[in-house]
This record gives C-alpha cells, sequence and structure tokens, in this order.
C-alpha cells in the first residue's frame, strides 16, 4: 500500500468509529523513544522512519510534527504523501494539542490508544480539549493495527543475563533499594513499564529493539513479591537460575489481569506518571490509590557505580582503537575512491566487530559527506549513498554497544583543504565542546545552565545549533538516557550528579553545504580542589578516547587554556591507545595527536 491508501484506509476506520481526528505518536506501550518493528506504526502510516516524530489524522488533513533534528529528513520522506510537515520549536508552529482546539468543533472527537500516551500526556490533553468541548477518547483495539497486514510478531529471542561482574550490583540488592523507596512513600507496589528501567533492575538485556539491548516487559514489585511479564517463549534456563527465588516470570499477556488483582486489594501503587501509559492507570483506577512520581530506578539507573564505569572506561578505549583504524582507512582510502558514506559505515561496523564484547551499534550509523552532513540525523541508504572525494567535509556520528559499556561519538574529518567559513565554524564547535568539557560546577547545576557555555562560541557570531549539547548514556542500554541531559529542552530541572554520564555534542550545520559535530562522552565526577566546607564542587571527565581532525582548526582562535586542553587531551588519547597499536595505525594516531 502507497502512503496515501495506508491514510484513506485509516479515515474509514475513524469514520466507522465516528472519531474525527486520530493520534498516532512514535511510542510504543512502554514509551519508549526506540520502538520495536513491530510498534513502529507512525512509520508505517507515514513513511518517516526517524527516531521522533508523531502524526495527526483527520478526515481532510494529515500532519507530522517532528524536532529540528528530522526536518530535512522528513520534508524529503514525506514528499507526495499527502501529509503536511509540521516543525516542532519553530515558533509558528502550533503543538498538535493546539492544533486539535484550533480545528476540531465543539462535540467532534479526538481518539487514541491508551497504551501509547503517557498518563500525564492523557490527563493534559483531556483537560486542555474539555475547556473546548471535545472529546478525547481511547478506542482498545489499534487502528493501524487493523490495516497493517504484514504486521510483525511479538519478538521471541532468548533474554540475556547481565552478569554481575558487568553491572556491579545484584537484582537482590537493587530489589531491596527499590522496596526501601517504596517503604520510604508508603507504597505497597511498584510497577515498572519502561524497558530500561526493567532490564536495570533485573540484569537483563535482550535483542527486541534494535541498538537497545532491552526486553519487551512489564514489572510489579511489591513488598514480599515481584513478577516480571514477557513473552513466554523467551524464558529460558539460565533465566530462570538467575531469577530463583526472587522473581515469578509470567507471560506477558496476563500482566493485565495482575493490574486488575492489585486494583481489587485497594493497594497504594506508585506509578511514575510521565512514563506509564494512561492504559495502565485505567486498570487501576476503581479501587487502588495512585503515588504519581519519577520511579527511583531512574536516579539509581543514571547514577553509574564504580563497577559500571570501569566497563565504560575498558569499552571506550576499545572503541577508540576501532575509531583510530577507521580513521586511518578513511585517510588512505578516499583519495583511492570507491569509498562512500554506506560503505565507511559498514568499514566501521566491521571494525568494531573485532572485538569479542562487541554487541552491535548502539544507533544507526550518521556517515554523512558534504551537504548530508547538515542533516542532523541523517541515515545513509542504497537510495541516498553518494561517494566520498578527497574534499569537502564528512560527519561520522556512531557508537557500539558492548557488554561492559555503551558509546557514542562524533567526528568531524576534513577530506581536503578546509575554507576559512569552514575553519571558523569547526573552531567554535570544538571551543564549545572544550568549555563544557573544562566546567567545573557546585553541587545542584542543572544541564540547562551548563548547556550555554556549549552555545556561546557560536552565539557570538549570531549562530546556534537545533539540537540539545547532551544527553545521558546508558550501561550497556540505551543510548539516550534520562533524567539527566546538556540541553535546553532535556532534562530540565535535574542535577547533575556523579557517575551520570551524558554527551558533549554542539554542531553547526549549513543547510545543503555541511555539518560539523564534535562529540566526546563524559562523566560526572567530584572536583576535589574545588570542593570546600561551604560548596561541594563537580566536573566532567572525558570516557571518548580518539583524536580530533586538526586540520579543520584557526589555533588562533583558541584561548591559552583550551589549547592546553586540547594538547592534554590528545597526550592522554596517544598514551591510552598506543600500546593497543603498530606499524602504520601506531604512526598515524602519534601524527594525530601530535601537540599544536
Amino acid at each position: 500500500m502507497l502512503i496515501k491508501e495506508r491514510v484513506d484506509a485509516l479515515r474509514k476506520l475513524m469514520k466507522k468509529h465516528k472519531i474525527d481526528a486520530y493520534f498516532i505518536p512514535s511510542t510504543d506501550p512502554h514509551q519508549s523513544e526506540y520502538v520495536p518493528a513491530l510498534w513502529q506504526r507512525r512509520a508505517w502510516i507515514s513513511g518517516f522512519d526517524g527516531s521522533a516524530g508523531d502524526v495527526l489524522i483527520t478526515p481532510k488533513t494529515a500532519g507530522l510534527w517532528t524536532d529540528s533534528r528530522y526536518y530535512l529528513q522528513a520534508g524529503e520522506q514525506l514528499s507526495g504523501s499527502g501529509i503536511e510537515l509540521f516543525k516542532t520549536g519553530d515558533a509558528e508552529t502550533p503543538s498538535i494539542l493546539k492544533f486539535l482546539k484550533e480545528n476540531l468543533k465543539a462535540g467532534q472527537k479526538v481518539a487514541a490508544d491508551a497504551r501509547l500516551m503517557s498518563y500525564r500526556q492523557a490527563q493534559e490533553w483531556q483537560n486542555e480539549l474539555k475547556n473546548k468541548d471535545i472529546e478525547l477518547t481511547f478506542i482498545e483495539e489499534n487502528l493501524v493495527d487493523k490495516i497493517w497486514k504484514d504486521q510483525l510478531e511479538m519478538p521471541d529471542d532468548d533474554v540475556m543475563v547481565w552478569d554481575k561482574k558487568y553491572a556491579g550490583e545484584s537484582v537482590q540488592d537493587k530489589l531491596a533499594r527499590i522496596r526501601n523507596r517504596m517503604s520510604e512513600q508508603g507504597a505497597d507496589a511498584h510497577v515498572l513499564t519502561t524497558l530500561d528501567t526493567i532490564a536495570w533492575t533485573f540484569n537483563i538485556r535482550g535483542n527486541d529493539v534494535d541498538f537497545n539491548p532491552v526486553v519487551i516487559a512489564y514489572a510489579i514489585i511489591t513488598g514480599d513479591s515481584c513478577s516480571l511479564f514477557l513473552n513466554k517463549k523467551k524464558i529460558n534456563r539460565k533465566l530462570k537460575k538467575h531469577l530463583k527465588g526472587e522473581v515469578k516470570l509470567i507471560d506477558y499477556k496476563d500482566f493485565s489481569k495482575h493490574l486488575a488483582k492489585l486494583d481489587k486489594k485497594k493497594n497504594r501503587i506508585w506509578l511514575d506518571d510521565n512514563a506509564v501509559s494512561a492504559w495502565v492507570v485505567n486498570r487501576i483506577s476503581k479501587k487502588a490509590q495512585h503515588i504519581f512520581k519519577e520511579s527511583p530506578v531512574v536516579r539509581f539507573k543514571a547514577r553509574k557505580n564504580d563497577t559500571e564505569l570501569a566497563g565504560f572506561r575498558a569499552c571506550h578505549i576499545r572503541d577508540g582503537v576501532a575509531m583510530v583504524k577507521f580513521l586511518q582507512w578513511l585517510e588512505q582510502s578516499v583519495p583511492e575512491g570507491g569509498v562512500t558514506e554506506v560503505s565507511a559505515a559498514n568499514k566501521l561496523s566491521e571494525l568494531r566487530s573485532e572485538d569479542n564484547l562487541y554487541r552491535g551499534p548502539s544507533f544507526g550509523t550518521i556517515s554523512s559527506y558534504n551537504e548530508h552532513g547538515a542533516i542532523v540525523h541523517y541515515a545513509p541508504s542504497e537510495e541516498t549513498d553518494v561517494p566520498l572525494q578527497a574534499e569537502g567535509i564528512y560527519l561520522v556520528d556512531s557508537g557500539g554497544q558492548y557488554w561492559d559499556g555503551t558509546t557514542d561519538i562524533t567526528r568531524t574529518v576534513a577530506l581536503g583543504q578546509p575554507t576559512e567559513e569552514q575553519k571558523d565554524r569547526f573552531t567554535r564547535v570544538l571551543k564549545g565542546n572544550i568549555d563544557l568539557a573544562m566546567a567545573s560546577f557546585p553541587q545542584g547545576t542543572q544541564g540547562i545552565q551548563l548547556d550555554t557555555l556549549a552555545r556561546k562560541p557560536l552565539w557570538d557570531i549570531g549562530l546556534n545549533y537545533g539540537h540539545g549539547t547532551g544527553h545521558g548514556v546508558g550501561a550497556f542500554l540505551n543510548v539516550h538516557e534520562g533524567p539527566q541531559g546538556i540541553s535546553y529542552y532535556r532534562g530540565i530541572g535535574v542535577p547533575m550528579e556523579p557517575g551520570m554520564v551524558c554527551s558533549n555534542e554542539p554542531g553547526f550545520y549549513k543547510e545543503r553545504e555541511y555539518g560539523m559535530r564534535v562529540e566526546n562522552l563524559i562523566f560526572v565526577t567530584p572536583d576535589k580542589k574545588k570542593s570546600g566546607k561551604d560548596f561541594t564542587f563537580y566536573k566532567f571527565e572525558n570516557l571518548t578516547v580518539c583524536p580530533i581532525d586538526t586540520t579543520l582548526l584557526d589555533k588562533t582562535m583558541l584561548s591559552k587554556e583550551q589549547l592546553n586542553y586540547l594538547n592534554n587531551y590528545h597526550k592522554w588519547v596517544f598514551d591510552t591507545l598506543s600500546s593497543y597499536l603498530k606499524g602504520d595505525t601506531l604512526d598515524w594516531l602519534k601524527k594525530a595527536t601530535k601537540a599544536i
């Protein structure tokens, strides 16, 4: 079916159900950012396959809302579909909720799948729409599923056990911590619905979602019992042994029944209203009392323990070795011809896979040349693939999932002689990266405050970038992790705490010409030099071990402190990686990390 035919088929169902608008978010029943293939309904109905975006269909209009990372991609993929692009973040663009209030009439209905809306979002919509006499109604069966004939089945790969030697903490100890917080809140039960919190709690990993090693599951924790709900075909002997005596393994389909049992007992149930779906809350709304509060697992997971940080350091060294081999190969191979965006991405994956602990990429590699680099989340494909030539700018944003950690790194490379403008823009991006990396800040500082440090060099000449500067990263988990973030929109209200891992990735993008970004992963650690009896200070330490292309740099624009930082960083990169390399590759590294 063509996109237009899919939308028309959906409109026929809408007419049958007597609804005037149908909301199709990009998420799933677990409020995931990256969604399992069987639940990628927004991508199927619209043709836009970016990681963020929501669709609204009415009898006469269709729109997709997405952010600045995907403006160019969405514009191309929606072309000819009849679906209009709404650029979230632009001052003149109404939110979906505002669009509904302005375009539906009193007495009309907008429908959605309650599994796909968080309780908080559903409450906001119901309250706002009620003021306009517009009804938000939930249809039990998803309407997209009704017309999606070749929709995939629930994945049934075996669940992987994440050993304590990587996790640093047993399931028993994690449950004890959670129960302690439950006791403090007076909660009889805590319902976990997000896949990363479940993977962390039970020290399990899986292959149910591309790039994110999670398992599709729900969990209910009480003071004296714990139940994990997952596809029964996924349960294996190793998993049973791993959770024996601590956790009951129950089929995913039976979760609703067990929610109903909680409701009958008039339990005080702890729910994360930003993560739990309206569907879950509706199942326990007759007798149970709700405690709406962020799950304690969110902060537990964000603050990496010593074992997890050791794993991060170790996998970043091995990832750095692969990156150095890749950058050397790129420098040698591009002038010879035959290298394309796709083949370069494949080469990097091949080099990473030489590591025994490598489990696959942590997201789809952004391998972008010249104008494609201006598409922030560009995904190279057979249709868009172009050859790399010995001129212009190449940007590669990639990462790996390893048993002992997760990596995410961006490097921008000059394949020929850069222009003065390109050197100026790159230097400003790097200055922002360095200024953030050198920051020392008092306890309680939030990412929204630190975000400015990375933008200032671009702001000085009236430029900016549309994405956040940093996102949290999981330990062999999701490459995008909350609640922390270094951003004007992500992690607001969440202070940076020791053990939190974040990206540091300022960038600059000139539409239809080039894109630049420098990204390292960093983690928060105490700043003992600046801390005193009055104030506790924190700072960042780098995890990413890889040279930065200095041919793109205008050295005169760096302060003495920034220059010293860069030279010290490169010395650390060489000292850390040199024993793992030899021959021409070692010579290349020595040249790439030479002090300037």
